[in-house]
């Protein structure tokens, strides 16, 4: 029997909320910095729908209570597209980064950490969209700006620049970008930390491509470990796992074990983030390329529309 040469989905790799990294400071926590602060628990939870209304109404308190074009406004623009982004919502999440950016550039000038952190936000978009070329000198800007300052969240920046390379086919560019961010993060927060599971993951995509098939099966593992540990079994981070770890057993001829696993993954996918998120249809591809290799092509003919059907609702026209 022939090995299924599946593709793996390169994991989503997580981007900062502004709040983790500061938040502006007030003699009392008002109504927006409340709802902020309950945005970025549902947040860290994977329950972005939840987190959404709370981040939508923080930003048009801010707008009503400072103006459009306020920094106070900067940080609620880039929360609530980091939140559409992980929805899927592209085409919404790109302009409020824009916006976000613009105003930090004009009143915090082009070299300061909270530029960084938009800079990664919008390079990691383009990522997703495939817009690469676009993608790649956003995250670089980001990574010289972050190194300069000593910033620990380089680390999104690096994770992220590895994913474009990945996405490219890099993988010896991305590797070392993977490392050095999982070095970094695992020194700052310890090696149980949950933020490390998207690194652990895109440097098992890098490994898998490169036929390290040992290695990549263990960070796979230890990564659904350390997420289920921190959120529960119902989390993004471990569809994303169980997807890149059906794959790897898929390449390895372990067919029922990729298939339970798949399946695994598009219901985790489905009960965190809804039965239309792209990421889904990137497991229902690689589940059709498994059915085909079996020669089930009535189910990989059905897992495919449901995915092209996905991806008709989330691309841009």
């Amino acid at each position: 029997m022939r090995t299924l040469k599946a593709s793996i989905c390169v994991a989503v790799t997580a981007l900062a909320l502004s709040l983790s990294f500061g938040a502006p400071s007030y003699a009392e926590e008002d109504e927006a910095g409340t709802l902020t602060r309950q945005m970025k628990e549902l947040y860290r939870a994977g329950k972005y729908m939840e987190a959404l209304p709370l981040a939508q109404k923080s930003l048009a308190l801010r707008e009503k209570e400072f103006g459009p074009d306020d920094p106070h406004v900067a940080m609620p623009l880039n929360d609530l597209g980091t939140i559409h982004y992980n929805l899927g919502q592209y085409a919404v999440a790109e302009p409020l980064y824009k916006r976000a950016l613009a105003i930090r550039e004009k009143t915090l000038g082009p070299n300061h950490a909270e530029v960084a952190m938009v800079l990664n936000n919008l390079g990691d978009l383009y990522r997703a969209l495939e817009r690469y070329a676009e993608a790649e000198p956003l995250l670089k800007r980001s990574i010289a700006i972050s190194e300069k300052s000593d910033d620990p969240s380089i680390v999104l920046a690096l994770s992220n620049l590895g994913a474009v390379y990945s996405n490219q086919g890099r993988y010896d560019q991305a590797v070392p970008q993977f490392k050095r961010g999982l070095a970094v993060l695992q020194k700052a927060l310890g090696p149980d930390d949950p933020e490390a599971t998207v690194l652990m993951n895109n440097l098992a995509d890098a490994y898998i491509n490169r036929h390290r098939y040992a290695d990549a099966e263990r960070l796979l593992k230890r990564s659904m470990v350390v997420t289920e540990k921190a959120f529960g079994p119902d989390h993004p981070d471990i569809a994303q796992a169980q997807n890149n770890l059906a794959a790897l057993y898929a390449r390895q001829g372990r067919s029922a074990e990729a298939e339970r696993l798949f399946k695994r993954s598009v219901a985790t996918f489905e009960k965190t983030l809804g039965p239309n998120h792209p990421d889904l249809a990137g497991v229902l591809d690689n589940l059709a390329g498994l059915y085909k290799d079996q020669g089930r092509y009535a189910d990989a003919e059905q897992v495919l529309k449901r995915s092209m059907a996905i991806r008709g609702k989330t691309r841009p026209i």
